[in-house]
């Protein structure tokens, strides 16, 4: 730990809606007592309290966000997050130009301003540029928050992690902590990374595996089933464009399918993002249908509709995400964290149930 304190310096790539609220719960949690923690799985990780965290460093690629303090940043469009908690002081810390490569998708383009991207005209940061920033920012652990599809701009983030010695968290569906050659070379560094691909604290995709785990445990064949999901914040926005869509929808597909009791043909299950409605905001609305058999055969399906505020969701995942990387970096563990990547993300390096997941989380924050 950096100067013998029990800080955790953060770095956070993309200051969207996931970030907002992830900033938003820092200090709204910080103020909280014991008695008033209500929306945390943990309100003290291995010692570690929501306030401890500290963001150092911050990249964005929007103008109404580049040279911004992240205080102001997080509540500039297109975020369209609720805002549970306005009352967050000037940080003192400005957001700088990332790299852009390919963290923008044209056909936003399309769109009204208040729902895309203004790219900003600043220079793009060069990866002497990031490594720099945390090195300055002594930063511990990076939180990735990049667009789905952002393939080398995550591998370029990536990089800069390994090359400033920080600890990686990656949100997104792009396959980093789950790819073998990049795994290991997080082993090899001796660098923690959690990923890929984060759950929501209670989403569409751990309803759907739970259910989907108890089928399997009543011995009732899952034989068909679906995911739809729609909302109208940034990131549904983006995943218009489907070839940004294909590493989203083999995670969230793969999550499910680590859970039923026979692998299902690819005819029989759909999972993913459906549409953007607009209006919905950073709504997300997912309806699921499972149809499975009873005891002689004798059919019966579940319908569910969940309705979420989508970036708390993740925020409320995120937190223990980043405090999870920082104890592996006290402890001089590197690599993927198998235990927290498999109950946080729904790509990890190694899937377990949700409850093996959980047991095994758990035994890694006591350390035991």
């Amino acid at each position: 730990m950096k100067n013998g304190t029990k800080n955790i310096n953060v770095a956070i790539v993309g200051i969207g809606n996931c970030s907002s609220s992830l900033v938003q719960g820092i200090y709204y949690y910080g103020q909280k007592n014991s008695d008033d923690a209500a929306g945390l799985m943990h309100e003290t990780l291995d010692g570690y309290h929501p306030r401890d965290l500290h963001v150092t460093v911050a990249f964005d690629i929007d103008k109404r966000k580049v040279g911004k303090d992240v205080s102001e940043a997080i509540f500039a469009k297109p975020n369209c997050t609720k805002v549970f908690h306005e009352d967050v002081p000037n940080m003192g810390v400005t957001v700088q130009m990332g790299c852009i490569l390919d963290g923008y998708s044209d056909h936003m383009d399309a769109y009204n301003d208040d729902r895309t991207f203004l790219p900003s005209d600043t220079a793009q940061a060069t990866k002497e540029d990031v490594v720099r920033a945390l090195k300055e920012g002594q930063v511990d652990v990076l939180t990735s928050y990049l667009p789905v599809g952002s393939q080398k701009a995550t591998e370029f983030y990536a990089e800069c992690a390994l090359e400033a010695g920080v600890a990686f968290v990656n949100n997104i569906p792009v396959f980093i902590a789950s790819d073998p050659v990049w795994a290991k070379r997080f082993t090899d560094a001796g660098i923690p990374i959690i990923g890929d691909d984060i759950k929501s604290q209670l989403g569409a995709t751990i309803v759907h595996r739970v259910l989907t785990d108890l089928f399997a445990k009543r011995g009732v064949p899952l034989d068909n089933t679906y995911q739809l999901n729609t909302g109208g914040n940034t990131d549904f926005l983006n995943m218009k464009n489907q070839q940004r869509l294909k590493s989203k929808k083999v995670s969230k597909t793969e999550a499910v399918q680590a859970v039923v009791a026979d692998r299902m043909e690819d005819e029989h299950i759909h999972v993913g993002p459906s549409d953007y409605v607009a209006w919905q905001n950073d709504n997300k609305v997912a309806f699921i249908r499972m149809e499975g058999r009873l005891f002689g055969n004798v059919p019966m399906h579940i319908e569910l509709r969940l309705s979420v505020e989508d970036s708390p969701n993740s925020a409320g995942v995120a937190i223990d995400m980043i405090r999870c990387a920082k104890v592996a970096l006290d402890r001089g563990i590197g690599g993927p964290l198998e235990a927290a990547s498999s109950f946080f993300c729904k790509h990890p390096p190694v899937q377990f149930t949700d409850e093996v997941a959980y047991q095994k989380t758990e035994a890694f924050i006591q350390n035991r």
